[in-house]
């Protein structure tokens, strides 16, 4: 039975409106029945860098090239990220390619550790 979930048909034919409990569909998801039930959490910087193991400055370039969620200001001092993007994002993190490249620029480990190609003879 869906809870607080109501959906009013259009009068029958003896006219008069019905309410009956909305069905969910298989494709929606928790956090979609969060963002309708109620208000969604905010979290600050401190916060959401206490969740997410990275620095301010990678959150900032993630969120610059789109891959991590938008920040909002809501106030000319205050950002704030909400919780259930910052969930969203935690889950789709897992779905990245576990063979992708360790960053931009950066060379390929070798099989020994750290190469030694500047100082061989």
């Amino acid at each position: 039975m869906s809870t607080g979930c109501w959906r009013i048909k259009p009068p029958g034919p003896e006219g008069k409106f019905v309410m009956t409990a909305a069905r969910r569909t298989p494709n929606e998801t928790s956090v979609d029945a969060a963002r309708r039930s109620g208000p969604r959490r905010m979290l600050n910087e401190k916060q959401v860098l206490a969740i997410v193991p990275v620095s301010r400055t990678t959150i900032f370039r993630l969120e610059k090239s789109g891959r991590f969620p938008k920040s909002t200001y809501i106030s000319p001092n205050r950002r704030i990220w909400f919780e259930d993007e910052i969930v969203a994002w935690q889950n789709a993190v897992d779905e990245f390619n576990p063979h992708r490249a360790r960053g931009k620029g950066r060379r390929p480990r070798t099989a020994g550790g750290k190469s030694n190609a500047r100082f061989s003879p």
